[in-house]
């Protein structure tokens, strides 16, 4: 199985290539600064990829800045019992978990705001 990411620090790169430059490049995913990282060989890759991270958590630590923490895919939410039971009701009418029904309500809302920008 090919794997299209990289780990470190608790960080992943998404990783791609590009046939024409004959590079690998990629960029750190959950985060909105931006860090990217290139590299012609595999090993050349994650080198770069390391010291992205690296050089970005020492710029941080430079400017005073608190770095950003990769998005883990978990958040707690408190709603109200009515809402609760409102939202297990419509996913169950639409066969779906709560939480499947949740996540593409939400990435419809947040798609929404995408093209407002």
């Amino acid at each position: 199985m090919m794997k299209n990411t990289l780990k470190y620090k608790g960080y992943t790169g998404n990783v791609h290539f590009d046939a024409e430059e004959r590079i690998f490049h990629g960029r750190v995913l959950g985060i909105t600064d931006v860090v990217g990282f290139e590299g012609a060989s595999v090993s050349e890759l994650e080198k770069d990829f390391h010291e992205a991270i690296d050089d970005y958590l020492e710029t941080c630590r430079e400017i005073g800045k608190d770095p950003e923490k990769p998005f883990s895919g978990r958040f707690v939410l408190r709603i109200p019992s009515e809402l609760h039971c409102a939202i297990f009701l419509e996913a169950k009418r639409q066969n779906k978990s709560i939480n499947q029904w949740i996540t593409e309500t939400c990435r419809q809302e947040a798609e929404k705001g995408d093209d407002r920008r």
